[in-house]
């Protein structure tokens, strides 16, 4: 199993490690970007026709580029639960990358797992690997503009989930939607009966 406590350091922030995983086009590297307090580091790419047999864009035609390592970015908090800086990793959302998933998650507390509900098949990857892997993660329902909303129980049973991973949902261009989805997986992989899975 694979589990990050966190520490207590007196008044000096704890830094913790959070992976942002999620479908191709689930809105990984704009949550990154929404909520960083530094400008963020992102390896996206154009995508070419190489990938059009790959990368499926059915329901996000718009989308141009990708993540082909991933992102990078900060938050500090400095009240709940105690003062924390944490660090975001945000995944590339193909699984072909399951590798560097790995090498991501290493060291995290958790994981948020973003869901478009216009392309829910794209996020059982993701939520497949965090269980695999023992990681506490949440799932966070990206409502896109023009996307069906659907009640969290849905989400949760189309996902398969356990009843004790939350599912909430945000717009991951907002920064304060994306900080309050941190703090529930920060508040979820602090449970006890969270610790005791791990």
């Amino acid at each position: 199993m694979h589990h990050t406590t966190l520490p207590s350091r007196g008044s000096e922030p704890v830094v913790v490690k959070i992976v942002i995983a999620g479908g191709f086009g689930a809105g990984k590297t704009t949550a990154v970007g929404a909520v960083s307090e530094i400008t963020p580091l992102s390896t996206e790419e154009y995508l070419t026709q190489a990938s059009a047999g790959v990368d499926s864009l059915a329901g996000i035609e718009a989308k141009v580029t990708t993540t082909v390592a991933f992102d990078f970015g900060r938050l500090t908090l400095p009240d709940p639960p105690m003062p924390m800086e944490l660090f975001l990793f945000g995944t590339p959302g193909q699984d072909r990358f399951g590798s560097l998933w790995h090498a991501l998650s290493r060291g995290a507390v958790g994981a948020v797992v973003l869901v478009d509900t216009r392309r829910l098949e794209a996020s059982f990857a993701a939520v497949d690997f965090f269980e695999r892997l023992g990681l506490p993660f949440v799932i966070a329902v990206n409502e896109f503009d023009g996307a069906h909303r659907y009640q969290p129980d849905q989400v949760r049973a189309a996902l398969g989930l356990n009843l004790h991973v939350p599912v909430v949902t945000c717009d991951a261009r907002t920064p304060a939607h994306v900080a309050g989805v941190l703090l529930t997986l920060i508040d979820h992989a602090m449970q006890p009966s969270t610790l005791q899975d791990a």
